[in-house]
């Protein structure tokens, strides 16, 4: 009997293999057919520390037994508190407030409606969205609003609302990107500008400085636009640091996280918000509530398995561990340098990415199913978006694991 499951990001009428996981552990992925995977994408940038990890997994078991769900809408409990104490201690003393939701979409997608609802009750007529060209935010309606328009979305466009758009800051182009900015910010109808930090993930691993970063920050600071960083993938290290944005030497007024959330182990997010933000939704009338909520917002068995993230953060040399993967992973990529079937190779801490050269490049050519069952038949994990091919696996990776990733990558250089 063939599945009913309908897979995201998947055309079932190819008919491609879909492999049945029956665990993990570290960067391991065991398949019922007895075969074993290297996860070197971190299963779609959420695992940092390993899969299962033994602290984590103890938390969630814990939390299991002694509460499983309750509503969030004015009610609390211990685990989501002890996540927000956390979040407050770790990330910057300016984002006061803590709003929890499912998911990096829905992140986004509370951030949006608090910089909305920010110039809303201020008296404001400001309601335009600044985006940057190639960008992704997510598949929900106002996520998909923000990305990048194109085959992803095209069904959906009557839905989709209008934003304004920089262009992506490619090296010699960071002028361009700023002056476009500025000139967006003046216009009195600018509410807020939403980035990925330093990488743009979806759109091809696209990397810029952060001189560039600290630039857009002073330009909305200036202009009194708000600053959104969604860190849902750049976060929890992926670039080097806790947060991406710490590179440039910025906070910003909204800021999106998930996916390393909780380690990877439980779906999870939060907005964090600057004082500003809940103030101008702070009222005696109900009607100036922050309308936005999910049925298992906080959900506490995710809010254990987030906790014990947080302790792991605090009491193990996690950065180091970032550290040491960022250095091997640029060592790997030296060692691909004498290679002429790829071009643009590009790292930014534990992210490394590079173009494989083709006359179709692009997310919709056939390379990239072609090159996935390839690193399949070699026992690794690699999902390129269309010609790029990236690694961004978790911290715990060993160094015979990473060699057999990108001796596979290799091969497919020459292959392809």
């Amino acid at each position: 009997m063939s599945s009913a499951i309908w897979h995201p990001f998947t055309q079932h009428g190819l008919g491609e293999a879909i492999p049945n996981v029956t665990h993990g552990e570290g960067a391991l992925l065991h398949t019922a057919d007895g075969r074993r995977f290297i996860d070197a994408i971190s299963s779609w940038w959420v695992t940092t520390h390993g899969h299962c990890h033994p602290a984590i997994m103890a938390a969630i078991a814990a939390q299991a037994q002694r509460l499983d769900q309750v509503i969030f809408a004015g009610w609390t409990h211990e685990p989501a508190e002890q996540v927000a104490a956390g979040l407050r201690a770790l990330m910057p003393e300016s984002l006061t407030r803590v709003f929890f939701s499912d998911s990096g979409s829905t992140a986004v997608e509370v951030a949006l409606k608090m910089a909305l609802g920010y110039w809303h009750w201020n008296g404001g007529k400001r309601h335009r969205v600044i985006v940057m060209e190639h960008s992704y935010h997510g598949d929900t309606i106002g996520a998909m609003s923000i990305g990048a328009r194109g085959v992803f979305n095209a069904p959906y466009d009557p839905l989709l609302f209008d934003v304004a758009r920089i262009p992506f800051p490619a090296a010699g182009r960071e002028q361009a990107t700023l002056d476009a900015l500025e000139a967006l910010c003046r216009q009195p109808d600018a509410a807020a500008l939403i980035v990925e930090p330093l990488v743009l993930g979806a759109g091809g691993m696209l990397v810029y400085p952060a001189e560039t970063l600290r630039a857009m920050q002073a330009i909305c600071a200036k202009t009194g636009v708000l600053f959104i960083a969604d860190e849902v993938m750049t976060g929890w290290g992926r670039t080097g640091t806790l947060l991406a944005c710490e590179q440039a030497g910025i906070v910003p007024d909204i800021l999106c996280l998930s996916k390393g959330l909780t380690g990877g182990s439980m779906p999870l997010a939060v907005t964090m918000a600057s004082e500003p933000i809940w103030e101008a939704h702070l009222s005696t009338d109900r009607a100036r509530m922050f309308f936005h909520s999910s049925s298992y917002t906080a959900n506490p068995i995710a809010c254990a398995a987030a906790a014990a993230n947080l302790a792991l953060w605090r009491e193990e040399p996690v950065l180091d561990r970032v550290a040491a993967l960022a250095r091997k992973q640029g060592e790997w990529m030296a060692k691909l340098a004498d290679f002429c079937h790829f071009s643009n190779p590009r790292q930014c801490g534990t992210i490394a990415a590079i173009d494989l050269n083709t006359d179709r490049p692009g997310y919709m050519n056939d390379l990239a199913p072609r090159l996935m069952a390839f690193f399949a038949e070699r026992g690794v994990l690699l999902r390129p978006l269309g010609n790029t091919v990236y690694v961004m696996p978790p911290y715990c990776i060993t160094d015979d694991q990473l060699a057999d990733v990108w001796n596979a990558i290799g091969e497919a250089v020459i292959s392809f």
